[in-house]
């Protein structure tokens, strides 16, 4: 019996990876790679007229905590999309999204976060940001575990989906996620509907990513459903500390929304032909 659970512990403990500070043995460049680039512990992505470009991890988690630093475009960003992600393959994937949608020089950024689960989004919410986030470096990081996703921006909340798999909601907690980052042009839509062009002016567009860290547990496969999940010491994100936000993260998440919240699904019925999303009556907290 002690045996065989050493053994179980091992295994689990020898899903546990953590990546900390380092692009180059941690994620590859998928796409633009003739003009971005990836040394040490810097991503630079770059946009022009001939392509955007990305990036993405070289291994998928099942649940944890995945961060980086960010610097956005400076200037008219118009028109352009600056995107950090998680997400599966396939027709059913999972996504859990950080978008910056860019504006013209003076306005704010949108920042548009979002979740997938079998292959269905449309559960945006969007905020202004109480910083210039082209001037420095921020934090984003998403923390993703079986009870609940939290946005973070420089470790305040910004946005909890609590899993409500028992109430008929989907949630991502079957599918191992790789991390993904991009930058690419969206005029068609990004910034006010679309009515705002990208001025390819200003081009090339560069955005700058910084310490991509992620304290999160291997994806194995079917197995690692378990395994991630399972309530060990190795898997930290199952402490009741990780549950729900703490009371003063409640009234940190509470600023956001009241001060910097511009959209929010759950408000708008036209959208859903007055038939909210059945998360929407359930609380968020």
């Amino acid at each position: 019996m002690l045996v065989a659970l050493f053994i179980c512990v091992v295994v689990l403990v020898g899903n546990i990876v953590q990546v900390d500070g380092n692009f180059s043995k941690s994620m590859y460049l998928t796409w633009g790679v003739q003009h971005a680039s990836i040394m040490g512990e810097d991503l630079h992505l770059v946009l022009d007229t001939t392509s955007g470009s990305a990036a993405k991890s070289k291994r998928s988690f099942l649940f944890g905590s995945i961060e980086m630093l960010i610097k956005l475009i400076p200037g008219n960003a118009a028109g352009i999309v600056t995107a950090y992600y998680l997400s599966s393959t396939g027709s059913q994937h999972d996504e859990i999204d950080f978008e910056f949608l860019g504006n013209i020089t003076g306005q704010p950024y949108t920042v548009n976060t979002n979740i997938y689960t079998q292959g269905k989004g449309n559960k945006e919410q969007q905020f202004y940001l109480w910083f210039d986030p082209a001037a420095d470096f921020h934090n984003y990081t998403i923390h993703w575990n079986p009870t609940q996703i939290v946005w973070y921006v420089d470790g305040l909340p910004i946005r909890v989906f609590q899993n409500y798999e028992n109430h008929g909601v989907a949630y991502p907690n079957k599918h191992g996620m790789r991390v993904y980052s991009s930058l690419w042009n969206a005029d068609d839509w990004a910034t006010r509907g679309g009515l705002v062009k990208t001025d390819w002016r200003g081009a090339p567009f560069i955005a700058s990513f910084h310490h991509f860290r992620a304290r999160a547990c291997k994806w194995n496969g079917a197995v690692s459903i378990n395994h991630c999940a399972s309530n060990v010491p190795a898997n930290w994100w199952i402490s009741p500390l990780y549950k729900q936000l703490s009371y003063s993260e409640k009234g940190q998440l509470n600023w956001v929304r009241k001060n910097y919240m511009i959209y929010d699904y759950c408000a708008d019925s036209k959208r859903f032909n007055g038939q909210l999303p059945p998360e929407c009556s359930k609380t968020q907290l």
